[in-house]
């Protein structure tokens, strides 16, 4: 789960550069448009991910986020 959670994170993060650097809405695009259904869900996902990721700065020791434990 984590590892999941850490993958969206990824993504977003990259979205998130090409918005920035480029203007380009990698998500959007594949998903047709901002405001499209997918593209909402997807967003969304990404979003709850982030939120659940920041536990991850209060868990104790290194290994718990890289082994999933």
């Amino acid at each position: 789960m984590k590892k999941l959670v850490l993958l969206l994170v990824i993504i977003g993060a990259i979205n998130w550069g090409l918005i920035g650097f480029f203007q380009y809405d990698l998500v959007a695009a594949i998903f047709g448009g901002q405001a499209a259904i997918p593209s909402r869900v997807i967003f969304a996902i990404v979003g709850l991910a982030g939120i659940y990721a920041i536990t991850f700065l209060f868990r104790r020791g290194e290994d718990k986020v890289a082994t999933g434990t």
